[in-house]
């Protein structure tokens, strides 16, 4: 069994390596493409963001710079959901979950996020960002009685989330294409004290499983590279993103890193309107570590087994620019994201739909 287990970690992990170095040789070739282009002086237009279309659809983020001087507030609010149980790739009953050791099992997990960010530029090179998030998480699960009865009962989490600090820097900006990095620098000011009663504690407060709490507890790095493209009447792009984690928490594990790719393409309808659709693939790696406070028995929230997961997402939005008037360089973006595949490593919650719509106003 441990041998399995064992070529089954190094199997993922050349399966890793392998994705890193075809996204790192499509990134060199993109470059070689932008810089052949820049040298042949046959267009000198930059790529802009002063139309519809000039933001990528809303649920990416850190996809913009700006110029010198120049200062964007922005409000976003998601709602994400997960039900029902799967085991790898199907979809599985929770009385089977049950039959897999654990005495209770999740029936869904409703999230709302409120994300609040700043961003000025002090030089046309250096975009600066911060990012405020607020967390509600509420999770819905069953109990089974030795008996083989059932009962079900709730649990709550909410506050501050973890804080990001950062900057995009400007690689390049020819020929209506644009090239920037992003690197993010994670504060863990979100909570691990979560805590509820359940039918289990007999009215006591125990700390919640992982992904009820409200931080990583850990200073993690987000990287990036963001390529920008436009045409008179559409635009494209695409984000390779990885968050990278470092050290343990006080609680002695930390999560796992994640890896997003995301490709989007766009159509200015009107000055004032654009619609979108994308693309993203996200592989999570699981939980190196355990709370020592969590019975992995218990719950399979509680369980690191139960942990990492890849995904495919395809989403469908609009963006809404205010391009003269008093309400100039307002901006309203929608995006409806639904997975088509996902993978999930033990027994998980599957992810189903989730909606972000947000404003962006820059000064």
């Amino acid at each position: 069994m441990r041998a399995s287990s064992a070529m089954l970690f190094k199997i993922n992990t050349i399966k890793m390596k392998f994705a890193r170095t075809i996204f790192a040789g499509l990134l060199v070739l993109l470059c070689q493409q932008i810089n052949a282009q820049d040298h042949s002086k046959q267009h000198t237009e930059s790529w802009t963001s002063a139309r519809p279309d000039g933001h990528a659809p809303i649920s990416v983020m850190g996809d913009h710079y700006h110029h010198k001087g120049e200062f964007m507030v922005s409000y976003r609010f998601m709602f994400m959901n997960m039900e029902g149980l799967y085991r790898g790739d199907a979809a599985i009953s929770n009385l089977q979950g049950h039959q897999a050791g654990y005495m209770v099992t999740p029936l869904k997990m409703p999230m709302n996020m409120h994300m609040l960010g700043v961003m000025y530029a002090p030089t046309d090179k250096i975009t600066l960002m911060a990012m405020f998030n607020y967390l509600q998480n509420d999770m819905d699960l069953q109990m089974r009685m030795p008996t083989g009865m059932t009962r079900t009962f709730s649990t709550a989490s909410s506050g501050l989330s973890d804080v990001k600090l950062g900057f995009l820097y400007k690689l390049l900006n020819r020929n209506k294409q644009s090239l920037h990095a992003l690197v993010n620098l994670s504060i863990p000011t979100g909570s691990l004290e979560a805590k509820a009663a359940t039918p289990m504690s007999g009215g006591k407060q125990l700390q919640l499983p992982y992904p009820m709490q409200l931080g990583s507890g850990t200073y993690d790095a987000d990287l990036g590279l963001t390529y920008l493209g436009q045409a008179t009447h559409y635009s494209w792009g695409t984000q390779l993103k990885g968050t990278y984690r470092f050290g343990t928490n006080t609680y002695g594990y930390r999560m796992g890193n994640a890896y997003q790719l995301n490709s989007w393409f766009a159509v200015k309808t009107t000055p004032w309107l654009s619609v979108s659709a994308r693309v993203e693939g996200q592989v999570t790696t699981g939980i190196i570590g355990r709370n020592a406070n969590l019975n992995p028995m218990m719950v399979t929230t509680a369980d690191v087994a139960n942990s990492g997961r890849k995904l495919v997402n395809t989403a469908l939005g609009f963006n809404l620019y205010a391009f003269k008037g008093n309400l100039k360089n307002l901006r309203l973006g929608a995006e409806y994201v639904y997975p088509v595949y996902q993978f999930v490593t033990g027994v998980q919650l599957k992810q189903k739909e989730s909606f972000v719509i947000g404003l962006q106003y820059s000064l």
